[in-house]
């Protein structure tokens, strides 16, 4: 069981922070993206901040169990918010995107609860 709470630790870090640098980038496709979700580009560093915050407290789980929970409960939060923006915006064809990354950040609190 652990095994697989640290592989589905490493996805969800390896993918957030890799998220978060492409948001401090200001990719211009995901520019494109807040702009058809109706979201402002001023927020763009602070969500950016949240996803390498949370990947990071995740990858503390492994060490501080507490951490751990606190961290993945945050990004599941945080991607349920992305998952309405994108679901309010009527881009369907987009849900796929944060929805995977809601499913890791699930993954990392359901294993890291179930391997106290």
């Amino acid at each position: 069981m652990f095994t697989t709470y640290v592989v589905v630790v490493v996805a969800t870090v390896v993918s957030n922070i890799a998220a978060a640098i492409a948001d401090f980038l200001r990719a211009p496709w995901i520019l494109g993206n807040m702009s058809k979700y109706g979201v402002p580009h001023s927020w763009l560093y602070p969500l950016g901040i949240a996803k390498a915050v949370g990947a990071l407290g995740v990858l503390a789980g492994l060490a501080v169990p507490a951490i751990g929970v606190a961290a993945a409960a945050g990004l599941v939060l945080y991607f349920i918010g992305a998952v309405v923006t994108v679901a309010r915006a009527r881009w369907y064809s987009h849900l796929p995107f944060p929805a995977v990354f809601l499913l890791l950040a699930i993954g990392s609190l359901v294993l890291r609860l179930a391997a106290r």
